[in-house]
């Protein structure tokens, strides 16, 4: 057999060559455009209200330059294109003629019917030869025939008689399908014409060139250098560099946001002439005295900033942070793009203090986060998150003089008309407004913890250097809930047989170790930092974080009934890690940083109390479980499953001396008390 390698010159096939090449680029944008997005910014529950900020469609317009830089767009037209092609091939497909070759059926070349017998098959060839035998046949010239034509015809008649009546030609046929055995085929390459006429080979090769020496390298080097322009923050390598440059152990939250500005993102922003547009009005605003969140140190920063670019984006930082309205609708759309660009920024800040370890930095970069989402300059009210909510509101509330800020949680427990009184009013807010307030205050993630301790899978004490868990158990407790049920005990034990936990498996009850207070809400950050170890070599400094920071965004209970009403469900939260490797009492403070709300984080000590590693032993003696007797349930149960009956239980003397006693009942009259006279002596 033999193959022969053509081109398609009819393009009969090159359709099907288009189809598949475009479909290898459609389908799967296709897919990368419809499939849900898996980010927690898209997948999060929402708060529902129906309260417009200030310049939404600034920040609508800005959520769809942001998507044009992703090249949405530019996807959707590609698929558009990719799919117009496929349709147009199908077609072309569907409507062109094609040659086929056609399948040897010597029933038809014949004229015979399948049912027909090897005898009838035999007159009817007889007679076919009597008819289109050379020697009795005549060329016609009306149709063009020759010679040779009428012999290549009744040697197929001869082929087809033999394929049904010969035994060995038979067999070729039935199994190669022809009565000459394999048989050589043709494929047709689907190539244009154009490709492979002459006088067109230098344009293909210079073609050919272009595509693989020139344009392959540019885009994969282009894909190369672009992937290593970026850290896995998905910040630029040059804007992590200045942000390390700016870093300093007691480095401030307006200090953080000044480290922020040096991202090189913001020169993309901030291109040419737009650096200085506007600047000297934008300063104007911020640096007004009206505004108290600006500490002299942020005001000077500003000043004394001799690069314009980053000048403009540390002051529509600060205006964006202070609420400030600029006055200006570019001024205000820059303000809400210097936002986001912030945010990713503060993510590579956060990397580089958890790598120093000091604990300042990396709760002041969790702050960062909370302001930059809410929208809030450092230090302000919690209470300015909630819906219509204003400098003035917020003096109402918390009184002229007053240093400390409330929070949303102990202004919702306020008594109704107390709240009423202190925010509904002239100069304040009217009721619909209170009303919009409220009903976003019922709604934050307020995460109440009810239960924290220290635990060590499967044991009972924990020794140097095991592997601890530090488990909470909390409840999800939004602010102004006025029927909470109370917590259940059962939920607060520390059980857990899905995890082989002997506590659970052996029905061992651990001791309760209560801890009180408030934590956050969807995304919970937490770290766990040393405060005093007691040995007289300190393991970890004071302001120095001991285990990097825990993540949780889902949650092993749901925190929402189908009617969106909180169920109090008691949900645990597990952080791992390694145990000091020196005995006693160590006392660990807890930080649990909600990364998108202000005022429902929470600060709690916990101690972790190490045992000797003898004393562990010790318990697990006391522990040991004894074989069970040979006529008791579990002694059946014990024999079924190993095949051997148990060994039965035999008292200990308390005397050696009593197996030699010549009473046979006499060995087990001895009492505890007169056993352990005997062990004294």
């Amino acid at each position: 057999m033999s193959s022969d390698y053509t081109y398609d010159e009819q393009g009969q096939f090159f359709p099907f060559f288009i189809l598949t090449l475009t479909g290898l680029v459609t389908l799967p944008l296709t897919y990368n455009l419809l499939r849900p997005s898996k980010e927690l910014e898209n997948t999060a529950p929402r708060i529902k209200s129906d309260f417009k900020p200030q310049h939404a469609e600034l920040v609508e317009a800005q959520k769809r330059k942001r998507l044009r830089k992703e090249r949405r767009i530019k996807r959707i037209i590609t698929v558009i294109l990719g799919y117009v092609v496929m349709a147009w091939m199908v077609y072309l497909i569907m409507v062109t003629a094609r040659t086929t070759t056609k399948l040897y059926d010597p029933y038809d070349i014949l004229g015979v019917s399948r049912s027909a017998d090897e005898k009838a098959i035999s007159r009817h060839y007889k007679r076919l030869s009597l008819i289109y035998h050379p020697d009795k046949i005549r060329p016609d010239p009306a149709k063009n025939e020759t010679i040779e034509d009428l012999n290549e015809r009744f040697v197929e008649l001869t082929k087809a008689y033999k394929a049904l009546t010969d035994e060995e030609i038979r067999n070729n046929y039935l199994q190669y399908g022809h009565p000459d055995g394999k048989q050589s085929f043709s494929i047709g390459i689907a190539l244009p014409k154009l490709i492979v006429m002459d006088g067109n080979g230098k344009y293909v090769l210079l073609v050919y060139g272009a595509l693989l020496g020139v344009l392959l390298p540019y885009i994969v080097g282009k894909w190369w250098y672009g992937s290593q322009r970026y850290t896995k923050e998905r910040v630029l390598v040059a804007s992590a560099g200045n942000i390390f440059r700016e870093y300093k152990e007691d480095i401030t939250d307006g200090g953080i946001i000044n480290a922020l500005s040096s991202g090189e993102e913001f020169k993309d922003m901030l291109k040419g002439a737009q650096a200085e547009a506007g600047l000297a009005k934008l300063e104007r605003n911020v640096l007004s005295d009206k505004w108290a969140f600006l500490s002299p140190q942020d005001r000077e920063a500003i000043k004394q900033m001799d690069n314009t670019t980053r000048r403009k984006a540390l002051a529509l930082l600060w205006a964006y942070l202070g609420r400030i309205d600029l006055g200006d609708a570019t001024l205000d759309a820059e303000k809400y793009e210097a936002a986001p660009i912030a945010l990713s920024l503060g993510e590579a800040f956060t990397a580089i203090s958890l790598a120093f370890g000091n604990l300042r930095p990396i709760i002041g970069s969790f702050t960062a986060s909370q302001n930059l989402i809410q929208a809030l300059a450092p230090g302000a009210s919690p209470l300015m998150q909630l819906p219509n909510f204003n400098d003035a509101v917020v003096r109402a509330v918390e009184g002229e003089h007053t240093k400390e800020h409330i929070t949303v949680q102990q202004f919702m427990k306020m008594p109704e008309q107390q709240r009423l009184g202190l925010t509904v009013g002239a100069g304040l807010l009217s009721e619909k407004q209170y009303s919009d307030a409220i009903t976003v205050a019922q709604q934050l993630p307020v995460l109440d913890v009810s239960r924290a301790f220290f635990k060590v899978m499967g044991e009972k004490v924990i020794t140097p250097s095991s592997l601890v868990q530090l488990v909470v158990k909390a409840r999800f407790i939004p602010p102004g809930c006025t029927e909470v049920p109370a917590v259940n005990e059962l939920d607060l034990e520390d059980i857990d047989p899905d995890e082989d936990d002997l506590d659970a498996l052996m029905g061992r009850k651990p001791a309760k170790n209560r801890a009180t207070k408030l934590v956050d809400g969807k995304k919970v950050e937490n770290k766990v930092e040393t405060i005093q170890p007691p040995s007289p070599t300190p393991r970890t400094s004071p302001g120095k974080m001991a285990v990097p920071p825990f993540t949780f965004t889902t949650f092993d209970k749901p925190i929402l009934d189908e009617a969106g009403k909180p169920t109090f469900n008691v949900q645990t939260l597990k952080m791992q890690f390694q145990a000091p490797p020196q005995v006693g009492d160590f006392t660990f403070v807890m930080h649990m940083v909600c990364d998108s709300y202000l005022g429902l984080d929470t600060k709690m000590e916990i101690t972790l109390h190490i045992d000797d590693p003898a004393t562990a032993a010790t318990v697990d003696e006391e522990d040991e479980i004894s074989e069970p007797d040979e006529d008791s349930i579990a002694g059946q149960m014990h024999a079924l499953k190993t095949g051997q009956p148990p060994k039965k239980k035999t008292r200990k003397s308390s005397d050696s001396s009593s197996e030699d006693s010549d009473t046979d009942g006499d060995a087990g009259d001895a009492s505890d008390t007169d056993t352990e006279t005997e062990d004294e002596d």
